[in-house]
């Protein structure tokens, strides 16, 4: 299945239904009454965050959508139907805008939140209530702009070949595609860690190049998924591969974070040397210590050597 984290859609909320104008009359009263029901209103469009949802492929397949009509009303004061209303439903953390003023609508953040969009066409009113009946009103019509940043615990963030989809193969339930060449990994993906009754969810985010935060090789768009994230963890390929120097990398990735988000140096970072089984790995270390004279986790993804404490430090910050 295809990740799609934008789509563009057209929505319509249902008209209302037209109200009656009709008069009764018998034997027994001199005078025809008034007797003409209401018309029933539109439906309106419903969006709905729902967890088991991962993307937005289907608005991609299908991009009009509309609610039901509101029923006509009829004599002895018989209203019309109300309108289905039309739910579409969209995966957690979408993000619902009016495209045409660019406002946010809503964040649909929590599973199974929601938020009307475009209401329906209020029913007609009919004579009984009215000596003169009024039409009914049209459901609203808008251009709607869905976009996904999706929502994990953990975000996995470095340079392509770094190594994390290995690092959540072996630290999770998923099993992400897995070469020795950039750019493996093409979407985000999310993997379910568990570890007695502590569990958390992790994203390993695609992998990031200089002057991502301007859009290059798509950053911005990678770059984005990462602001959900409670813990950022900086992946840095130790031994230096593909003749990177993992210092520079490091400070690339800090400024290619703080230029597209500056909220992105407020959140909790653990930052993993990788690759530590490889020539060179030992000495660029001690050269990154020296430097940042930070706090660094060492780690062999391949060979799952060092993930205890990782996850370990994870569920300390979490908790």
């Amino acid at each position: 299945m295809s990740f799609v984290d934008e789509a563009r859609i057209q929505v319509k909320a249902g008209d209302g239904g037209k109200g009656c104008e009709s008069f009764y009359k018998d034997n027994y009263i001199r005078y025809p009454r008034p007797d003409g029901g209401d018309g029933g209103n539109g439906g309106d469009i419903i969006f709905k965050a729902d967890r088991s949802i991962q993307t937005l492929l289907d608005f991609r397949f299908k991009q009009h959508y509309k609610a039901g009509r509101g029923g006509h009303a009829s004599s002895k004061g018989k209203k019309g139907k109300e309108g289905a209303d039309c739910i579409l439903r969209v995966p957690q953390g979408t993000l619902i805008r009016d495209y045409e003023t660019g406002l946010i609508i809503k964040d649909l953040v929590d599973d199974q939140a929601s938020v009307t969009v475009a209401k329906g066409g209020r029913g007609g009113i009919g004579n009984e209530r009215k000596k003169v009946p009024l039409p009914p009103k049209l459901g609203e019509k808008k251009i709607i702009h869905l976009e996904l940043k999706i929502i994990a615990d953990v975000g996995i963030i470095g340079f392509p070949n770094a190594g994390k989809s290995t690092l959540i193969s072996n630290i999770s339930k998923v099993r992400s595609k897995i070469a020795n060449y950039p750019f493996t990994t093409k979407q985000p993906i999310l993997g379910f860690v568990s570890k007695e009754d502590f569990h958390f969810i992790v994203a390993d985010l695609p992998g990031i190049i200089e002057n991502a935060h301007m859009g290059k090789g798509l950053g911005d768009r990678f770059l984005k998924h990462a602001e959900r994230t409670n813990i950022l963890v900086h992946l840095i390929d130790m031994a230096g591969s593909d003749m990177r120097d993992p210092l520079e990398d490091y400070e690339k990735l800090n400024y290619e974070l703080q230029q597209f988000n500056d909220e992105f140096m407020l959140k909790e970072r653990i930052v993993v040397a990788n690759k530590m089984d490889l020539p060179n790995a030992e000495d660029n270390l001690k050269r990154f210590k020296k430097k940042f004279k930070i706090d660094v986790l060492a780690i062999s993804a391949v060979n799952q050597e060092g993930l205890d404490p990782l996850i370990d430090k994870i569920e300390i910050i979490l908790c």
